[in-house]
């Protein structure tokens, strides 16, 4: 493990998790870090720990810096496993009476998860608490994107342990923004859309608190991924922006196709939706996993799901599909429905029955075609478009 000094006596000690390929149903091909944070001052503190399986990894990152029973206080942000898994280790290891900072939800979930066994300290926003010559300040931030998450914010050096806010599910021997360049800007998105697009009231609230707070943020140093130091205000900014949910002149089209019948229909719509001026893109679920179609969703003010029947009901990716949406409440939406059939046909009635259960705004009562498309069911696609086209807002 990497021991990276991010500001003087404040030091990253990122555990990389290069092979996970899945997290809760997200994709998360290019691996991820759990971010712990230790700091040196009178009252050694570290804030944050690990997955479990990178316990005896964080020790020994520590020990390189500090003889791990010096440490005086730890905080806990959040309580899930992947930023507390390795905790039970820790904490033998330091003392198990050494003062645990947590919220006071944290405080339920730690006992919760490990018995009362710690010198737990609930806290709430706007409590402090003295290091020596650096302070530390609490602010709750609950369901974001857990009841028990909370930041930590180190007053003299404006820095902002933000736990999972503002992260990626991102693994790199990088540490920083700077180092990584613009691709982080897709995971950050991809993040945001899988993991926090639901609480987006929340975040648009929690934004405005830090604002009347007047906090000066120079560094956000999330649990997972790189460490915002170039301009943290443009992460803030991206996601002022992606939690308005403000629909956009754009439309994404996911299918899947048996017999490539609605795949026909989906590449019809999408041309005719060009020639509309709204600028499209095809899915092919198969193809494409929920989590990144998931992230396209944030930018598309149309979302048009096309299926065939089996046995009288969706395809079972885009079943999934939907599940997984529903799930993380995308708002602001026109939706639409289309699909080939064999002999009955329900695939799209039961797909306008979710969008509509999700409240899109839903412009068609579902496009069916009987097996292969021909002129004329293609000329239904087109007349489809349109209708979308005429719902979306105007550039």
């Amino acid at each position: 493990m990497q021991v990276i000094e991010i500001a003087k006596d404040v030091y990253c000690l990122p555990a990389i998790d290069w092979n996970i390929r899945d997290f809760h149903g997200y994709s998360t091909y290019p691996g991820t870090t759990y971010n712990a944070y230790l700091i040196l001052d009178d009252k050694i503190t570290l804030i944050d720990t690990a997955k479990k399986e990178f316990a005896e990894e964080l020790l020994n990152a520590i020990s390189k810096v500090v003889d791990p029973k010096k440490i005086d206080f730890v905080i806990s942000n959040h309580t899930e496993m992947d930023h507390t898994g390795a905790l039970p280790r820790i904490m033998h290891r330091i003392g198990e009476n050494k003062p645990l900072y947590c919220s006071k939800m944290g405080q339920k979930n730690l006992n919760k998860h490990f018995g009362s066994r710690w010198n737990l300290q609930p806290v709430e926003t706007g409590t402090e608490l003295s290091l020596g010559k650096k302070t530390l300040m609490f602010l709750e931030t609950r369901m974001l994107h857990w009841p028990d998450s909370m930041f930590t914010y180190l007053k003299e050096d404006n820095i902002l342990f933000s736990s999972d806010g503002f992260g990626q599910h991102y693994a790199s021997l990088e540490r920083f923004d700077d180092e990584v360049g613009e691709e982080i800007f897709f995971h950050a998105q991809k993040y945001y859309a899988n993991i926090l697009l639901l609480y987006s009231p929340l975040v648009l609230k929690l934004i405005n608190k830090v604002t009347e707070m007047n906090l000066q943020i120079k560094m956000i140093c999330p649990d997972h991924g790189i460490i915002w130091r170039k301009d943290p205000g443009r992460i803030i900014n991206a996601y002022v922006e992606w939690a308005k949910q403000e629909p956009k002149r754009r439309a994404l089209i996911v299918y899947d196709t048996m017999w490539h019948s609605t795949e026909t229909m989906a590449e019809t719509i999408a041309e005719a939706l060009w020639e509309e001026g709204v600028p499209t893109t095809t899915r092919k679920l198969r193809q494409c996993h929920r989590s990144d179609i998931m992230t396209e969703v944030m930018d598309a003010g149309a979302i048009l799901v096309g299926s065939p029947t089996l046995n009288n009901g969706i395809f079972p990716t885009i079943s999934d599909m939907l599940t997984y949406m529903k799930g993380l409440k995308p708002l602001n939406k026109i939706g639409a429905a289309f699909g080939s059939y064999g002999w009955s046909g329900e695939a799209a009635k039961l797909i306008n029955e979710q969008l509509e259960a999700m409240k899109f705004q839903v412009v068609h009562p579902g496009l069916r075609t009987q097996y292969v498309p021909d002129d004329s069911a293609k000329e239904a696609c087109r007349e489809l478009a349109k209708k979308v086209a005429e719902a979306l807002p105007a550039e």
